[in-house]
This record gives C-alpha cells, structure tokens and sequence, in this order.
C-alpha cells in the first residue's frame, strides 16, 4: 500500500544555481559625476565650437544686415565636427563595452541585470530614447523625470530607465 500523499507536490532534488558574475555595482556618487563628467564633454566638443563659430561668424551681422553667406559659411563646420567626433566616441564605447566617454574615464559600464553584455540598441532605444520620448509628455514627463533618478537611492541602484531597459551599472 502507498503511504505517500497523492496530492502532495512531486518531489525532486533541486539544486541551487549561481548566479552569473554581475560585477560590482557602481556607486551611486560616481554614477552622477559621470553624468556631469558627460555633459560637460558634450558641452566642450559640440557647445564650445558651436559658440566659437558664432564668434567668428559675428562679423556676418554688422551694419543693421546679416550676411548669410558668411553666418552659415565654413565656421558652421566646427560644432559639425565635434558633434560627429562626439556621437562617433560614445557609439564606439557604447557598442564596445556599454560605456560612454565619461563612463570609460571613471571605469564604470551598461550590463544586462544577468551580467551579460547590454546591447547597442537597448542602451540607445531603452536607455535613452523611450525615456526621453516620456520625459517630452507633458505632466507625465514631469513625474517621470522625478522619479527616474529617484530610484537609484533602492537596494539595485536601477534608475526607472535601467528598469525599463533591464540593465545596471557596474564597475569595469
């Protein structure tokens, strides 16, 4: 006769799993100096020629007229270039090891929550674009942008965008 419950759920030897190497997360004050460290690299290779070029263009507005030719000659070539410069070091980065310029001078990086390599397009489209798109809603772009860096201060250190994207920072 069977002593055994037949209602009782199957019985197995389960086995713990690791799981894979996620690294160290990043600190919290390392992540906003490089979101600083970011802007102002921005600033410096696109905003710095872009105000250098309107400089030496100034001469295209003397004498109550504006000299169009001169305005947008070859001055508006240099914030061009440190745009290109700029977008192609931090697409290289990104698509290398999930870093963006500042984020490879402080030694941090974009994983997967399981460790694993975050793609290009989930760091551009997940990362970037779709909170940038909800930030742009009125009145729910205001909560978002609230509440977005707010959640680093949780135990996972995922601002809203890494939830949305599945990824964390860790350290390089």
């Amino acid at each position: 006769m069977n002593t055994t419950n037949p209602y009782a759920p199957p019985q197995a030897a389960v086995e713990d799993v690791a799981a894979p190497n996620t690294g160290e997360l990043a600190g919290r004050g390392v992540r906003l100096g490089t979101v600083i460290l970011d802007s102002f690299i921005a600033m410096v290779m696109i905003g710095l020629p872009f105000g250098i070029s309107i400089a030496l263009s100034g001469a295209a507005f003397t004498k109550g007229h504006i000299d169009y030719a001169r305005l947008f000659g070859i001055w508006s070539l240099l914030p061009l270039a440190g745009l290109v410069a700029y977008l192609w070091l931090t697409v290289l980065y990104v698509a290398r090891n999930g870093q963006t310029i500042g984020k490879k001078i402080t030694g941090i990086k974009v994983v997967r929550s399981d460790g694993s390599p975050a793609s290009l397009g989930r760091i551009f489209w997940l990362r970037n674009v779709l909170p940038g798109v909800l930030g742009a809603i009125p009145r729910i772009g205001f909560v978002f942008g609230f509440v977005d860096p707010l959640l680093i201060f949780g135990q996972a250190r995922q601002c809203l965008h890494d939830k949305i994207a599945d990824t964390i920072v860790i350290k390089a």
